[in-house]
C-alpha cells in the first residue's frame, strides 16, 4: 500500500495508547512518522501524542483491519501488550504490510500454552507443569492468554487451588489455564532485539516485585542485574529461537533458580514497563526506534545495536497511589528536577479511581533515573518517587 501522511511521512498504526505505549508514541512522534493511535479508552494518556486517534479496542481485529485499510497505514505495531501482537501480525499479513512476525509465530508468542509446547520440544528450561490436580505448593496458576497479572495467582495451600483456577478461567479468553511450579530465585528481564534470526541481548534488569496479593507486579526494573546476566541472556536466546522469532524486539522474564535459569515467559514486543526507555538511558540504544523500523519494514542496520554512552546504572521505579478517587498529583516538577532523573510520569488525571495494588495496570506512574551505578540510580529514583504525592478522596459507592 502507498505510504502517506503528514508531509508524505508513512502512517504507523500503534495499538494501544496507555502507559505501556507512551515511550514508543513519543519516539514515533519525534521521527518522520505519522502516528495513528488506537485505544478503547478516550482518556488514554498516549492519545495526546498521536496525529490521529481511533477510539477502538486493540483486541477488535475486524475493526483494526478496517482502520488500517481506511487510513492506508504503512505498518502496525503493538508495544507493551501481548494479545494485540497477534492482531497486528495477522492484519499486516492480510494487508501485505511489513511486520517482524508472521501470523503463525504471533499465535505462538501470544499463548503461554503454545510457548510451553515449543519450549519443551526445543529443551528450553522452563517451570515444571503440575497439571490440574497439582499437589505441590507453592504453585502458580495463570491464564494462558492474558498478561499483566490477569488470572495470575500464587497458590500456597491446596484449598486455594480451586478458586485460583476459577479466577484464571474467568480471565482467560479461551478458558484454558496452566498450573506450574513456583521457581525460587531472583527474577530478571532480558530486553533484546533480533535481526535475521540473531538475537542481541541489550539490558538484563533485576525485576523487583511486590508482595502478594500483588504477585508478579514489578515495582522496579534495575540495570545492570546483580545476577547471572549471561545465563539469562542465553535462556532468552534459545526461547526466542524455539518460538520462531527472527526479527524485532523481545521481552523475556527469566527466573534464576538453584539449578539454573528458567524461562517464565517470552513476549515478542517491547516491555510494558518503560523497558525501551531504560535501555536507551542505560546503553544509548534506541529500542523504541528499532521497533518502529521493524514495523515499517526498515533495515534495523540503520539503528545501531551498540550503545555510544552507557550509564553506570539505570532504573525505572513505579509509583503507587493510595486507594481512592484521584484529586491531584503534587510534586512532579520537584521530583523531575532531582539529580539523575530523566523523567517522572503520572499516568492518571483527576477523577481516576485507584484501587489496591493487584496488577501492573494499578500502578500510578513511574520514574526513570540514571546514576553512577545501579544502587545510585535506584536511590535517586526512590528519592524522586517519594517526592510525588497523590491526593485522593474517599471512594463513594
Amino acid at each position: 500500500m502507498a505510504e502517506a501522511g503528514r508531509a508524505g511521512h508513512p502512517r504507523l498504526l500503534v495499538l494501544g495508547a496507555g502507559p505501556a505505549q507512551l515511550g514508543l508514541l513519543e519516539a514515533a512522534r519525534a521521527r518522520d512518522v505519522y502516528v495513528i493511535a488506537a485505544d478503547r479508552d478516550p482518556a488514554a494518556p498516549g492519545l495526546r501524542l498521536a496525529d490521529e486517534r481511533a477510539i477502538v479496542s486493540t483486541e477488535d481485529e475486524p475493526a483494526i483491519e478496517r482502520l488500517a485499510r481506511a487510513r492506508g497505514v504503512a505498518g502496525i505495531v503493538s508495544p507493551g501488550a501481548d494479545w494485540p501482537v497477534g492482531v497486528a501480525a495477522r492484519v499486516a499479513e492480510r494487508l501485505g504490510l511489513p511486520h517482524p512476525l508472521d501470523a503463525a509465530t504471533a499465535t505462538v508468542v501470544t499463548s503461554k500454552a503454545r510457548q510451553r509446547e515449543r519450549f519443551a520440544a526445543a529443551g528450553v528450561p522452563q517451570p515444571r507443569s503440575l497439571g490440574p490436580a497439582a499437589d505441590t505448593f507453592p504453585s502458580v496458576v495463570k491464564a494462558v492468554d492474558r498478561q499483566g497479572q490477569r488470572g495470575l495467582t500464587l497458590v500456597e495451600r491446596a484449598e486455594d487451588l480451586g478458586p485460583a483456577v476459577a479466577r484464571a478461567v474467568g480471565e482467560s479468553r479461551s478458558g484454558a489455564w496452566l498450573v506450574e511450579e513456583l521457581v525460587e530465585g531472583p527474577e530478571v528481564t532480558v530486553n533484546a532485539f533480533s535481526s535475521d534470526g540473531e538475537l542481541t541481548p541489550l539490558t538484563v534488569t533485576d525485576r523487583l516485585t511486590a508482595e502478594p496479593p500483588a504477585f508478579g507486579v514489578a515495582l522496579a526494573h534495575v540495570w545492570p542485574s546483580e545476577h547471572d546476566s549471561a545465563a539469562a541472556a542465553e535462556a532468552a536466546r534459545v526461547a526466542a529461537a524455539a518460538a520462531g522469532v527472527r526479527r524485532g524486539p523481545t521481552y523475556t522474564q527469566v527466573r534464576l533458580g538453584p539449578d539454573g535459569p528458567r524461562v517464565i515467559e517470552l513476549a515478542a514486543r517491547l516491555g510494558g514497563g518503560h523497558d525501551a526507555e531504560l535501555c536507551e538511558a542505560a546503553l544509548g540504544v534506541d529500542l523504541n526506534g528499532l521497533a518502529i523500523d521493524a514495523a515499517l519494514g526498515r533495515n534495523a542496520g540503520d539503528s545501531p545495536l551498540l550503545g555510544q554512552s552507557p550509564s553506570g546504572g539505570a532504573c525505572v521505579v513505579f509509583l503507587v497511589a493510595p486507594a481512592g478517587i484521584l484529586q491531584a498529583v503534587e510534586g512532579l516538577d520537584e521530583a523531575a528536577s532531582l539529580p539523575g532523573i530523566r523523567w517522572v510520569r503520572s499516568y492518571r488525571t483527576p477523577g481516576w479511581r485507584f484501587g489496591p495494588l493487584r496488577r501492573g495496570a494499578d500502578r500510578a506512574g513511574a520514574v526513570l533515573a540514571v546514576g553512577d551505578d545501579r544502587d545510585d540510580a535506584l536511590a535517586r529514583a526512590r528519592r524522586s518517587a517519594e517526592t510525588v504525592r497523590f491526593v485522593v478522596g474517599a471512594d463513594v459507592v
